[in-house]
């Protein structure tokens, strides 16, 4: 009777678990699962006379992702987010470092002021840039009142425009991971250094560097991807004049309605990701071993 009072009781709790994981791994499967197996699908696929997809398998739309107007694009892409992460993280990293160092009730002040963009709209605060940017903005009638400048920068509808863009609105996914590495036990372990003669220097090179390393990756992963992936900024502050891999599978998916091709550089993308992850979960797998021993 015992036995089967416990089998009985493991069976119940199964269904328990199934019912609460149900519904959320249905809506998984329908709103994840099933565009990444259309969008592998039609990787393979040719595209239709008038748009769309031909069923039958091919390869054609994989031999064009080498042409060099896409490698060339992508490769832009790639150095673009490169330079968007670079200065994310040199702007992000003290910024989590002193939020960590701020007494408790006034960290989540700062973290609130650091989330606080977010709680506007995606396109006004692209647009509010557009404004500050452009030639008769603020930024530019400001250098000409103190006799800075006497023509307009020309700021606007530029590479660097863009990286500005885009920086400002992923900087706090860059700050966010650093600050979870730096605020978990830093404070033991910089105390405990600082007891044993090591100084301030040395133990932000020794203790708080190491400490954010998983933070710096992951908050790397989080600017880079959706900076390649990103095409509304380019429009808008770049002026077209600034191609990232987004704004090709947008074109593809809405103008050219090459939707092979355009599975084909969502995948590319996807790959990206993957082994960005990877890369991550190897330096964090290092790293824990070196600090463990």
């Amino acid at each position: 009777m015992p036995a089967q009072k416990a089998h009985w009781q493991s069976r119940s709790r199964r269904r328990a678990r199934a019912g609460l994981l149900g519904p959320g791994l249905l809506l998984m499967a329908v709103l994840s699962i099933a565009p990444l197996v259309l969008v592998i699908a039609y990787a393979f696929m040719t595209r239709g006379r008038f748009g769309g997809v031909v069923p039958g398998f091919s390869l054609d739309s994989w031999a064009r992702v080498l042409e060099p107007i896409y490698l060339g694009v992508l490769w832009n892409s790639i150095v673009v987010a490169t330079i968007t992460t670079l200065l994310a993280l040199a702007i992000g990293f003290p910024v989590a470092f002193v939020i960590s160092r701020l007494p408790p009730q006034w960290r989540m002040v700062a973290l609130v002021a650091v989330v606080l963009p977010f709680w506007t709209n995606f396109l006004i605060r692209t647009y509010a840039w557009v404004v500050l940017l452009n030639d008769v903005g603020p930024m530019n009638k400001g250098l000409a009142e103190l006799g800075v400048i006497s023509e307009p920068l020309g700021l606007l509808y530029s590479e660097p425009a863009v990286i500005i863009g885009l920086l400002y609105s992923y900087l706090p996914l860059m700050i966010l991971p650093i600050y979870a590495s730096l605020s978990s036990s830093e404070r033991e372990i910089a105390e405990a250094a600082s007891d044993l003669g090591a100084r301030p220097w040395r133990v932000f090179r020794d203790v708080y560097i190491p400490l954010s390393v998983p933070g710096i990756i992951l908050g790397g992963i989080f600017v880079f991807v959706p900076s390649i992936g990103n095409f509304v900024i380019p429009d808008l502050m770049g002026g077209g004049k600034s191609v990232l891999l987004g704004n090709v599978i947008r074109d593809q998916y809405l103008t050219a309605r090459d939707w092979p091709f355009g599975s084909v550089l969502i995948l590319v993308m996807l790959a990206i990701l993957v082994a960005l992850f990877a890369a991550q979960a190897v330096a964090s797998r290092r790293l824990t071993g070196k600090l463990t021993r």
